[in-house]
């Protein structure tokens, strides 16, 4: 796996002082724009997904970039996807979970129907910076009786607390890699 790390990390762009002076912005476009890129990307979760012991009956997206991960999994894996949107997104009956952001909060939301009580559920973002997101997301998914068995994502930041955060509460991850820094 350290030479797809190796390549995937090569393809995503630092932005300096983004959105903010000191952060160190992690671009995963690059990633997508290049279909032999893309592909490599999307082939090493479907690997590990296909392993009977990490069988998943749905794949679950946080808004916005998890939709785009999320999807082509789940269609890799044969399996349904659901997107978990921001408040306001979705048209029918939803759940809703609130956290904290560095300054404020925010709320995402899960269409009633979305999951099956039993359900297990292979949660995806694009990056895991303080959890927050992908928690909401797992208290969402449990509301309706799911069972997340892993959280999954590109790039963890784990000097921004998130990964260890999720662990403790003890949701599994897989991150294909990670970067120090903001």
């Amino acid at each position: 796996m350290s030479s797809t790390t190796d390549f995937l990390r090569a393809h995503i762009r630092t932005v300096p002082d983004w959105p903010a002076p000191g952060v160190q912005f992690r671009d995963i476009t690059p990633l997508l724009q290049d279909p032999a890129v893309f592909r490599v990307l999307i082939e090493a979760f479907v690997q590990r997904y296909r392993d009977a012991a990490l069988h998943v009956d749905v794949v679950a997206g946080l808004d916005a970039r998890g939709f785009i991960l999320g999807s082509v999994v789940a269609y890799q894996l044969g399996v349904g996807f659901v997107p978990i949107r921001k408040k306001g997104k979705l048209p029918f009956t939803t759940v809703e979970e609130t956290y904290e952001l560095e300054y404020g909060s925010a709320t995402v939301e899960l269409h009633t129907d979305a999951v099956k009580a039993g359900d297990r559920v292979l949660l995806m973002d694009d990056l895991i910076a303080t959890g927050g997101t992908m928690m909401a997301g797992k208290k969402l998914l449990e509301k309706l009786g799911a069972h997340v068995i892993e959280g999954a994502a590109i790039v963890d930041l784990p000097e921004l607390g998130g990964s260890a955060k999720l662990r403790a509460s003890g949701m599994p991850l897989f991150t294909l890699l990670d970067f120090a820094g903001h």
